[in-house]
């Protein structure tokens, strides 16, 4: 039976169609794994937090590293990479082909920010470093370090961070949550406290919380390494004798805005923080101290010192009495307040 020329032509009409369709997509597949040039110079691309497909294919465009946003959103789509482009600063160029920068993205291969976060540094301090490198939004990681759900999910019994963001040299991708960050220096912490440490803690019968805070106040006070474990020696000292420990950075960890002169009016505010009203230690740390003023904190040098004043060269002379004391003072500090366990 010869078929009718209108079931030819139909037929025809299809294969034509499916030509056209296996045509094109083959280009289309051929395009998204060629790159746009070969001679195409890197460029430093930034894909922000809450980016979606559309916004990063249009970026993409206006900095000439694809030449076709639709067909690279709808392949993105179609391998499911849409939901999973990581933010970051990426080095991007078009001698890269659209599959090739698409595996760049979610595979989340950004550059890498190196972060320094000095020893004795609080929240606000660190939080500004992190601003200045424009990898975290100032506000946005104090939020975080005050975030109460992180606290118990750490077990931290403050309302704070404070004394628990390992001072240590980090990197960072651009885009890097607060919170991330926060438990990439939460992580140092745990990694850096040995139980060998917590066994010494409790055998001097502190917690790790209260070695923590009395390393804070080593860590603002000593002027020089060596100082550390007399430092430390003389807070031991005075907690054991009930004497308040009088520390003048403590005052200062509660002055909201503080310009630097401390005055006798401070000396006498009323917070748990003001160590020169208050006996024993603050409620919490006052700074995020290192090793080695941790290990201080739990290796004091074995002294009897119970006083040191500032000898206004980063150095402190220490004293058992008070009368050695006050002579000192009378040599060091004959025009000034005495502070810091100096009185």
């Amino acid at each position: 039976m010869t078929p009718s020329p209108n079931k030819t032509r139909v037929e025809l009409i299809i294969f034509s169609l499916l030509f056209l369709v296996i045509a094109g997509l083959s280009y289309a597949y051929v395009l998204l794994h060629t790159p746009n040039s070969s001679a195409a110079v890197d460029k430093l691309i930034e894909i922000q937090r809450g980016m979606g497909i559309k916004q990063v294919s249009n970026l993409l465009k206006e900095q000439e590293i694809i030449e076709h946003p639709v067909l690279f959103v709808s392949w993105a789509r179609l391998i499911g990479v849409d939901q999973r482009i990581k933010a970051g600063e990426y080095t991007l160029s078009a001698a890269l082909s659209p599959n090739d920068i698409l595996a760049i993205l979610e595979e989340g291969k950004s550059i890498l920010h190196k972060v320094t976060v000095p020893e004795g540094y609080s929240i606000k301090q660190i939080a500004d470093i992190l601003a200045a490198d424009g990898l975290i939004d100032k506000a946005e990681f104090i939020a975080a370090a005050h975030d109460p759900e992180l606290i118990n999910r750490w077990g931290i019994p403050n309302d704070s961070l404070e004394g628990y963001l390992f001072p240590d040299t980090y990197h960072f991708h651009k885009g890097t949550s607060a919170k991330d960050v926060a438990n990439s220096m939460l992580e140092q912490f745990k990694h850096n406290i040995s139980p060998e440490w917590q066994e010494r803690a409790s055998a001097l019968g502190f917690s790790i919380h209260q070695i923590i805070t009395l390393a804070s106040l080593i860590e603002k006070e000593a002027g020089v390494a060596d100082e550390r474990p007399l430092v430390s020696a003389v807070y031991h000292n005075r907690l054991k004798a009930n004497i308040r420990l009088q520390c003048d950075p403590t005052v200062i960890y509660a002055i909201p805005n503080f310009d630097g002169n401390i005055t006798r009016k401070h000396l006498r505010l009323d917070s748990p923080y003001n160590t020169y009203r208050y006996r024993g230690l603050p409620p919490g740390p006052i700074a995020n101290p290192g090793r080695a003023s941790i290990y201080a904190a739990l290796y004091p040098a074995e002294v009897d010192y119970q006083y040191f004043v500032s000898r206004n060269d980063g150095t402190h002379q220490f004293s058992t009495t008070l009368r050695q004391h006050n002579n000192a003072v009378l040599k060091y500090q004959k025009r000034r307040r005495p502070s810091a366990v100096e009185q």
